[in-house]
């Protein structure tokens, strides 16, 4: 008698182990993603990772990571945090990670803001105008004085320049952030 072709083929014959488990290029890829990670963890400080939701050994083994000295001694305690790793959640890890890293990128972009702000103000006197515009809260006059210290330094030759009325305005600005950066 003839076999019924209508059946499904998948509710007869069980899927081989090696089509549902990942591929070991796969699995290996995750290992380094974990070690990369671990990485990232080992660089955080102390009082952050105490927050995190990891295991007592998995923090033990970051803290025993930084007091190891020798090459091969870090590279082999790196793996071991990437074995516990595998029986962490990494979610969380790689939230708090990005949330540091994203706070470090913050940090730089205001600096770089405050040096942007500092050599504007320092050639023209429209900056003035537009810096004051976003935060009303400064004192101008301070600031004004601070603008002039700057300029006749600048104005000085390279061996007698002290620098100090640069990095007065440089702390100053900093210090006043725009309004508009503080609602963000």
């Amino acid at each position: 008698m003839p076999q019924n072709d209508s059946a499904d083929p998948a509710e007869t014959e069980p899927i081989p182990a090696w089509l549902t488990r990942p591929s070991k290029t796969r699995r290996k890829k995750d290992s380094h993603d974990l070690q990369a990670l671990g990485v990232a963890l080992v660089e955080m400080p102390d009082n952050r990772l105490v927050d995190l939701p990891m295991d007592e050994i998995l923090l033990d083994a970051i803290r025993q990571y930084r007091g190891t000295r020798t090459h091969e001694g870090r590279r082999r305690q790196m793996q071991y945090i990437g074995k516990l790793m595998r029986r962490t959640d990494p979610e969380p890890l790689r939230e708090a990670v990005a949330a540091m890293q994203l706070g470090h990128a913050k940090d730089a972009l205001a600096l770089h803001d405050a040096e942007r702000w500092r050599a504007e103000l320092i050639a023209s006197d429209d900056a003035l105008t537009e810096w004051t515009a976003n935060r009303p809260q400064a004192d101008v006059q301070q600031l004004r004085s601070l603008i002039r210290a700057a300029r006749k330094d600048a104005s000085l030759v390279p061996e007698q320049r002290s620098g100090r009325a640069f990095r007065e305005l440089f702390k100053f600005i900093r210090q006043h952030p725009a309004e508009s950066a503080e609602k963000s």
